[in-house]
């Protein structure tokens, strides 16, 4: 009787525990299968981006990298070359040019949109609520790139074109905006820069609205001016915004084509032949895929160490809130 008892007594804590324990299962199970199920359907979702991603951009990249060592003129099959591509690249004046005039574009392109951008943003985020005001600065941005070239093209015409009727009411002679080698570039650049800037100032303005308004506030009450308020609280908690949109910015500057290839098509005399309209002459025309690619790849090497060097200069990753 008194083992009988004992078994009883000790059985009975572990039948009690077992049964606090039995409803925990099916919740934890439950919850598994319910994450495992969200973690389906994200990735349904996530499956044509996915697949646009790894059929458009990385295979493409794959295969560049691949083509850059090879001898290919899309007629016959890709023959292995090593280096020759490359060693050729360094010794081709045409390439450098290339280089030159696209950081030529790439310098005035981004100062001109940053500054002009800047402004806009800080104007629209102490002046006006407007949004009407804010959807028509971003309406250059919505017009196909090639309409605007097009249109600003036309309007640039040395004999027709109604900037040089302006300039000519007010006794300047007429200018070859696009057909001169001293000016197309900045042309070019500056056309880029009236249909990116709204754009742009949309990011910039997207940035200031995440700065505390009591930070104006005791900077009002401290006696500080627009100006210096601007240089001493809206640019330092602006920064990572800043950094993140110049990279961006100067990412698309190197990747100039299509103003270029429906206006000047890399002229007057390699005036405006920048590096991506360079690939394509060697791809498309020359079919010479082999040497484009190498220069594809320089330019993805030459894009990424921009991007790398301005995020530690810019110091993108600190915050001065």
């Amino acid at each position: 009787m008194a083992s009988t008892s004992t078994s009883a007594t000790t059985t009975a804590p572990e039948t009690d525990v077992s049964r606090r324990r039995s409803p925990r299962a099916p919740k934890r199970t439950g919850l598994a299968r319910a994450r495992r199920r969200e973690t389906g359907v994200a990735l349904l979702f996530l499956a044509p981006a996915l697949f646009g991603f790894l059929a458009f951009y990385a295979w493409p990249t794959v295969r560049g990298f691949y083509l850059s060592f090879t001898d290919y003129d899309l007629l016959t099959g890709p023959k292995f070359t090593g280096l020759d591509n490359y060693r050729r690249m360094i010794d081709d004046g045409v390439f450098w040019n290339s280089l030159r005039v696209t950081l030529e574009y790439v310098v005035i392109n981004i100062a001109a949109q940053t500054v002009v951008a800047l402004a806009l943003a800080v104007l629209i985020h102490r002046l006006t609520t407007s949004v009407v005001l804010r959807g028509a600065i971003l309406l250059p941005y919505l017009v196909s790139n090639v309409v605007v070239a097009l249109v600003w093209y036309w309007m640039a015409d040395y004999n027709l074109g109604v900037i040089n009727s302006v300039l000519g009411w007010i006794g300047i002679a007429p200018q070859g905006f696009f057909g001169d080698s001293d000016l197309a570039i900045p042309t070019i650049a500056l056309v880029n820069t009236w249909r990116f800037m709204g754009y742009t100032a949309l990011l910039l303005f997207a940035g200031l609205q995440m700065i505390p308004r009591h930070v104006y506030e005791a900077a009002s009450l401290d006696g500080a001016s627009e100006w210096r308020t601007f240089f001493s609280v809206t640019l330092p908690l602006l920064r990572p915004v800043l950094a993140l949109v110049l990279v961006l910015d100067v990412i698309g500057s190197w990747q100039i084509f299509d103003t270029v290839a429906v206006t000047t098509k890399g002229g007057p005399v390699n005036a405006t032949r920048v590096i991506q309209y360079y690939i394509y002459d060697q791809a498309f025309t020359r079919f010479s895929f082999g040497y484009a690619s190498a220069m594809a790849v320089a330019l993805f090497v030459i894009l990424v160490g921009l991007a790398v060097a301005q995020l530690k200069l810019l110091r993108a990753g600190d915050s001065d809130q």
